[in-house]
């Protein structure tokens, strides 16, 4: 079950285990997982949400050839204990971070370093962005901050002045908006060196998820996380149990075989990995002939290998290592890498890991106990009022 805990009810904000939604899990022999699940509301919009997000998570483990959902619903007292917890939740956390439960998190992720993995996640921002969505980016790769500039983004982080909390720096995307919080804003210059021990690291990394003014509608926030599997990436993943993750190598094998290391420290944070992104994969040349100078299928074997999907090759060009420079990410461009980054953002976004859809009933349900509540409440300090007088 442990699982399913990073399966959140997006407007209740818990996981459903917690709120006793997920009733039972059983394994069949032939590698069949069967998971009982109780809804608020047998009509539940959040349904295939939920469902989503169950399948994702149990038929990402290896051996597991199916996953079978059986629904039903929660009786009347199993409701009021559920918005119990969920408002008992609420109430006592402040938050544990200030990222919107309905915000879809995916931590980019590497073996080792020299991967381009800033660059993937520079790139597939901008191209969500430029599909009309609010992105997050948090470049969480301390010591190897790069996102500002790969994004043309200077300045300073600066606190809003009415809430206290940090205010992210904003770059308009088509109709879309990116939202971007880096070491690179703390600094004087990129040359500048971080020489902070493992703890501080976390502490930093933990200010941008809990004290950055992150807005509810945000639709996605990708972090650019560091390479390897240390104290960051450890740290990170126990704040945020609710996210995914997307693995990014190369077609080496050295990068290949690191690469599944990260997956192991997902998996064994209970995060689902959304799929393999192989970078670098050949070289194209402007008239558009591919060499696979790097070799050949280190993507499709880590996906193999792991029980992922390979959600893109992206090619080498100039033009990516130019746009990272200047601050023009070629996804916004034109090309083979850019069409590679805009059709990974499609598979991303409509298949894989869409934006969370807000149309629930949970919601509804909680306003409703707790106007039945505040009703109750105003009840009883109207009888104080007649008692006294």
């Amino acid at each position: 079950m442990g699982l399913l805990r990073g399966v959140i009810d997006p407007e209740l904000g818990s996981d459903i285990v917690t709120l006793g939604m997920a009733k039972g899990a059983a394994v069949e022999a032939d590698g069949l997982v069967r998971i009982t699940v109780a809804l608020t509301t047998a009509g539940c919009p959040l349904r295939a949400q939920i469902q989503r997000d169950v399948r994702d998570r149990i038929g990402s483990l290896p051996g597991v050839t199916r996953v079978k959902i059986d629904w039903s619903e929660l009786t009347a007292d199993e409701k009021a204990t559920a918005m119990a917890t969920a408002r008992r939740n609420i109430s006592e956390r402040s938050p544990v971070t200030a990222v919107p439960a309905t915000t879809r998190v995916l931590m980019v992720a590497s073996g080792k370093g020299g991967v381009g993995k800033s660059s993937v996640t520079v790139n597939l921002a901008a191209s969500l962005a430029a599909r009309g969505l609010r992105v997050g980016i948090i470049d969480a790769d301390i010591w190897g901050y790069s996102v500002p500039r790969m994004l043309g983004v200077d300045g300073r982080l600066q606190a809003d002045e009415r809430s206290g909390h940090i205010a992210p720096q904003r770059l308009a995307v088509g109709d879309g908006e990116l939202l971007v919080v880096s070491m690179g804003f703390l600094v004087d210059d990129e040359e500048t060196a971080l020489m902070w021990r493992g703890l501080i690291l976390q502490r930093a990394v933990q200010h941008f998820l809990e004290d950055v003014e992150w807005p509810s509608d945000l639709d996605y926030l990708l972090i650019d996380m560091p390479p390897g599997t240390g104290d960051v990436q450890m740290g990170i993943a126990k704040l945020l149990p609710r996210a995914e993750m997307i693995v990014v190598t190369t077609p080496a094998l050295s990068a290949q075989k690191v690469a599944v290391r990260a997956v192991s420290m997902g998996r064994q944070n209970y995060l689902r990995i959304v799929g393999v992104v192989e970078n670098m994969s050949e070289f194209v040349t402007p008239t558009g002939e591919r060499f696979a100078i790097f070799g050949s299928g280190g993507g499709r074997r880590l996906a193999q290998t792991v029980g992922a999907p390979l959600l893109a090759s992206i090619p080498i060009e100039t033009a990516v290592a130019t746009g990272g420079d200047s601050g023009a990410p070629i996804a916004l461009g034109e090309g083979a890498a850019a069409e590679a980054f805009q059709e990974l953002a499609r598979v991303i976004a409509e298949d894989v890991a869409p934006p969370v859809d807000l149309t629930g009933c949970s919601a509804r349900l909680l306003d409703a106990v707790d106007a039945a509540l505040s009703a109750h409440d105003a009840d009883q300090s109207s009888r104080l009022d007649v008692t006294a007088s």
